[in-house]
């Protein structure tokens, strides 16, 4: 998607985990391992955008997890999932920035299918601690990746 401003943009990122392995892609453009993210789009908010995008990438219904709400629903404030994280980092593009809203997720199975051709990754994998270890990942998503599988594996991941 092309940005939504000149200066800066903000994203979501989401780590999505099944029992003992949270699922990883190649980035099309970067060729590393990381998570699913994308633009907010302008008329959507990060909630709804973080679920579009797992959606279009692997076409995974998921239960998004954030960090605790203080309230639920009054009046005219609805309340959205708060992300885990956030993070303001440079990209590709000089002079552009974008503010990623982090969030974990749970899957109901494991079966990925891109719903667009266009969206599909080169490759997808879920990965255990042991893999995340291994792999040449950039230092916050071997950290979120690990903390995703922490806070939502079902087995007990240690540091």
């Amino acid at each position: 998607m092309p940005h939504n401003n000149d200066k800066i943009d903000f994203t979501v990122e989401v780590f999505i985990v099944h029992k003992d392995r949270v699922l990883l892609r190649m980035h099309d453009n970067f060729k590393k391992w990381m998570s699913f993210c994308g633009h907010i789009d302008l008329d959507e908010d990060p909630v709804e955008a973080a679920r579009r995008e797992v959606k279009e990438e692997v076409g995974l219904e998921i239960e998004l997890i954030g960090n605790q709400r203080l309230f639920h629903d009054v009046d005219h404030s609805r309340e959205l999932i708060p992300p885990i994280a956030l993070n303001r980092h440079h990209i590709n593009t000089k002079g552009h920035e974008h503010i990623t809203l982090v969030y974990f997720a749970r899957a109901k199975s494991t079966d990925i299918k891109a719903q667009y051709e266009d969206d599909k990754s080169e490759e997808c994998r879920w990965c255990t601690k042991e893999d995340i270890e291994k792999m040449d990942l950039w230092p916050n998503v071997r950290a979120y990746a690990l903390a995703a599988l922490r806070r939502l594996g079902t087995k007990s991941v240690e540091e």
